[in-house]
């Protein structure tokens, strides 16, 4: 059984779509954080529904041996782009790079397939493939 696959069938009969998995430490605390989409957007009461039916799924099927506290959100307007989905997903938005010879690019994902991604930056197109990008994320210019 894949649990990401169980997972994202529990968040569709929901009326949401599985956006990423992970699981995080915050002090003492695991936290095992699952981002949901939605067209229109989520709400926090969808967010309740899923907990409420992913909970007693996890309660059978945990996602890992120690405990941890479940959190179901949405990735939110800046989130990390960790799957070529992700990319895709995030075309013609403002993205922050890290990769190799460069600490933080700024640039606008042009496009995305399975094997890497294409960013426009402020002087030229510059194509990276996924094993090259050490952390991305989508970013708001909160000017």
């Amino acid at each position: 059984m894949n649990l990401d696959s169980e997972i994202a069938k529990i968040v569709k009969a929901n009326g949401a779509i599985l956006y990423d998995t992970e699981v995080t430490q915050e002090g003492k605390e695991t936290i095992f954080r699952v981002s949901v989409t939605k067209e229109g957007g989520v709400t926090l009461d969808l967010c309740t529904e899923i907990s409420h039916t992913l909970s007693p799924f996890l309660d059978v099927h945990p996602p890992m041996s120690s405990p941890y506290r479940l959190e179901v959100s949405s990735p939110g307007i800046e989130r990390k782009l960790r799957k070529p989905a992700h990319f895709q997903g995030a075309v013609g938005e403002k993205v922050k790079l890290k990769v190799p010879g460069q600490d933080r690019l700024k640039a606008i994902l042009k496009s995305a397939d399975n094997k890497g991604i294409v960013v426009k930056t402020a002087h030229e197109e510059e194509s990276y493939p996924y094993s090259d990008i050490k952390t991305a994320k989508t970013y708001f210019d909160w000017k």
